[in-house]
């Protein structure tokens, strides 16, 4: 399991997982599954994507900044 952070990559127009300084996943695709601290616990959710990116399940406008961890 890793922990990181949501970011947006412009290069590859995707959401990303930052780990560390030059650390990252390498972009995310709809329907990769993952967990986000929503500030009290952790929550199973996946990515997708319609006018924006989006967490199904979980309310939130801005995904950037956001704690998550992955298993892989």
């Amino acid at each position: 399991m890793k922990q990181g952070a949501l970011i947006y990559d412009p290069c590859l127009d995707r959401m990303d997982i930052r780990f560390g300084l030059n650390a990252y996943l390498g972009g995310l695709h709809c329907g990769e599954c993952f967990d986000v601290w929503t500030g009290s616990h952790w929550e199973a959710t996946r990515i997708e994507k319609g006018e924006d990116w989006y967490l199904v399940g979980i309310s939130i406008r801005n995904l950037v900044g956001l704690r998550v961890r992955i298993y892989n």
